[in-house]
């Protein structure tokens, strides 16, 4: 039998809404991405070209460090991970905890929240994190507080 994980990085709480969701209708475990250190709102401007965020951003080759993590891949056929679509890809905290964690051989489903952005290139960013053996799927964007019967749907059309 398949064990599932949704894992997710929420810096507002919009993508913790989601993945806590996300997991109810999969009968998951959560887990939750923290960062050592929170953001603030300040962090978050975007329209700030000196915010961490956009600072962090620019540079693809920054990890910021996560906050204690007691995470165990090995538990997990599958992972559900979720994040907010910073500057077109997954913010570079995903990175640090794919780099972090031994997921070869494991499925990785991707969800995440947006202002209005696509995926762009998620994928391709993330790829380079993992081993060679570990598929990444572009899951989909779930914006606009989805109900429980479309996340009951999109998790139906995603053979697991």
């Amino acid at each position: 039998m398949t064990k599932c994980l949704v894992a997710y990085f929420s810096a507002t709480g919009i993508t913790k809404k989601v993945g806590e969701e996300l997991s109810q209708v999969l009968g998951c475990d959560t887990y939750e991405i923290k960062p050592e250190t929170p953001y603030t709102e300040a962090d978050l401007n975007w329209m700030d070209k000196s915010s961490r965020s956009s600072v962090e951003m620019k540079d693809r080759t920054f990890r910021p460090k996560m906050a204690e993590d007691n995470f165990s891949a090995s538990d997990y056929d599958v992972i559900f991970l979720g994040f907010p679509i910073w500057w077109y890809v997954a913010p570079t905290i995903i990175n640090t905890f794919l780099e972090k964690h031994n997921l070869a051989y494991k499925k990785i489903i991707l969800f995440a929240t947006s202002g209005g952005s696509k995926f762009g290139k998620a994928v391709e960013n993330l790829r380079p994190s993992v081993a060679p053996s570990t598929v990444i799927i572009e899951g989909k964007i779930l914006n606009n507080n989805p109900s429980i019967e479309e996340l009951r749907q999109w998790v139906r059309s995603i053979i697991l």
